[in-house]
């Protein structure tokens, strides 16, 4: 329980907030529960939904210092909760309504219902970004010539295979942009595109920007290379987030009370991240990874079909789920199989 003092401390302090909110609003003590529950379920949702981000923030984190893993948790949670969950929200509402972040905040207050319809509306370039970006994720782990470990072998083992053309995760991608384009209007299909090959580039961006520092002088490569992945945790986090922020709607109008909902979530997912690292969780079931990636790839095809067909959150938090189990059980079996192994790590 130690990794996870500070997050409820966090979700006391939120929850309390959350209360004010609600009785603020209302007048009544009714009201404030009841925007403590929302705020409390939409935690959850939220875990619930990014226990596969945890997974994966632990195979980067793994490779970083203390300092940088305090960072992580101390910076990285503030961007978390107030960049991607308070404002990355009111710039997508901004841009699409032509209206200043300030603006934008004075109708997430004043108009909350029609603050979430516009950021409802963004939902085709917020999914055609993050699921190309996801997708890339995902891909770039199972297309790798030095992977020995396949969990999924008679898959995993082709895609290894595969990795020895140059960019061939780049071009499924863009394959999947264009037949999802195929599937919707024109005006949409263009956001779609377009979104989908920013995610791309700022995949690119991002690695190469983490392959430029490490290749820097070998004094400050250490603190450069966690530069590198402290950007590429906060892109992937941010991707992960997406579904979860305009989801969120559907509980709660009021911007302030999912703020602090899925920042509860936020902190929890990060607590984690650091148990997973410490404990070398990773190490003692060699499949836990795999599990994560492959439901990485499962969110990142679910944002796309979601472009043209509904798809119900607890579908997404299910699929990781069940990928995250799988994968568990099946390192549970072979460390039985395998017990010297298992004591050597």
């Amino acid at each position: 329980m130690k990794y996870f003092k500070g997050s409820f401390f966090f979700t006391i302090i939120c929850l309390f907030l959350a209360a004010f909110l609600g009785y603020n609003a209302t007048g009544t003590s009714t009201g404030a529960l009841s925007t403590v529950l929302i705020c409390a379920i939409l935690g959850v949702l939220e875990v619930s939904l990014s226990f596969d981000n945890a997974v994966v923030n632990a195979t980067v984190l793994k490779d970083m210092n203390h300092i940088w893993r305090g960072r992580f948790l101390t910076w990285g949670m503030l961007i978390a909760v107030f960049g991607m969950r308070l404002l990355f929200p009111l710039i997508i509402v901004g841009i699409a309504a032509h209206l200043d972040p300030v603006a934008a905040l004075d109708l997430a207050i004043k108009q909350p219902e029609k603050y979430a319809e516009i950021l409802s509306g963004a939902h085709i370039g917020i999914m055609g970004f993050g699921g190309s970006f996801l997708a890339l994720v995902g891909l770039k782990f199972f297309f790798d010539a030095e992977k020995d470990i396949h969990w999924i072998t008679f898959i995993e083992n082709q895609l290894a295979k595969f990795s020895k053309l140059e960019a061939i995760e780049i071009v499924i991608v863009l394959l999947a942009i264009f037949g999802m384009s195929k599937l919707l209007p024109e005006a949409e299909a263009l956001t779609f595109i377009i979104s989908g090959i920013f995610g791309i580039i700022t995949f690119i961006a991002v690695e190469a920007i983490g392959t430029m520092l490490e290749a820097e002088d070998a004094t400050t490569t250490v603190a450069k290379a966690g530069l590198g992945a402290f950007l590429y945790l906060e892109v992937l986090d941010a991707s992960f987030s997406f579904d979860g922020v305009i989801g969120a709607f559907a509980l709660s109008t009021n911007l302030f009370v999912i703020v602090l909902g899925l920042g509860i979530g936020a902190m929890f997912v990060r607590s984690l991240t650091i148990m997973l690292v410490e404990l070398d969780t990773l190490t003692k079931y060699r499949y836990l990874e795999h599990g994560a990636f492959w439901a990485i790839l499962a969110l990142s095809g679910l944002m796309f079909v979601s472009v043209s067909h509904e798809v119900p959150e607890v579908v997404t938090g299910l699929i990781g789920a069940a990928c995250i189990l799988l994968a568990l059980l099946s390192s549970i079996c072979w460390n039985k199989k395998h017990p010297e192994e298992e004591s050597k790590n």
